[in-house]
């Protein structure tokens, strides 16, 4: 028996939403999961922690945001400041990505300097 054509109509959309969930989308690196810091007095890393390494742009907006990461969970700065500080990874980043490597690490070092970290 041949199903109505509303049926079809509203099984399409729901279809189309589903494809687009299963597509793969470019991951962000998320901040170390928070059971890793469970236990830990506020402001202590967990063990094991490192910062990338690497030299270039990438290498720098890749630390400064593992360092945001671990300090967002380890209690060092608030979710507003991250999320602020995000910001300012995401445009160093996409200067570092465009091929403007001194410019992308100026930015990173400013970001630094604003929130009041050392140079590294």
């Amino acid at each position: 028996m041949p199903r109505p054509p509303l049926f079809a109509a509203a099984l399409l959309p729901l279809l189309a939403t589903l494809a687009a969930c299963n597509t793969a989308a470019p991951q962000a690196s998320a901040p170390q999961p928070a059971s890793s810091y469970a236990g830990l007095a506020p402001g202590v890393s967990p063990a094991g922690f490192h910062l990338p390494s690497g030299s270039g742009c990438a290498a720098d907006v890749a630390r400064w945001k593992a360092l945001q990461d671990n300090d967002l969970n380890s209690g060092h700065v608030n979710q507003k400041v991250y999320d602020q500080i995000q910001g300012e990874i995401a445009q160093a980043s996409s200067a570092c990505a465009a091929g403007r490597s001194a410019e992308a690490s100026a930015m990173v070092r400013a970001s630094r300097a604003r929130h009041g970290y050392p140079q590294g």
